[in-house]
């Protein structure tokens, strides 16, 4: 019964992470003319949107680098 508690866990713990990824958007605002990471689409034109990634870390790492964002 031990070891089954223990592959649950175990299991639970390497699939947590992966429930967990969505997807982020960086977008733009004209109006303070800033970046910002986001998890779901802004509704009306203040936003535009510089793109969209899996993980967070990648959206981090794309932000960085854009012109606009620096």
């Amino acid at each position: 019964m031990k070891k089954y508690l223990i592959a649950a866990a175990l299991i639970v713990s390497f699939s947590a992470p992966t429930l967990a990824l969505g997807t982020f958007y960086i977008m733009f605002d004209t109006k303070t003319r800033a970046c910002s990471m986001m998890t779901s689409i802004p509704s009306g034109s203040r936003y535009k949107m510089l793109g969209s990634y899996k993980s967070e870390r990648r959206a981090h790492k794309a932000m960085a680098g854009m012109a606009k964002c620096g």
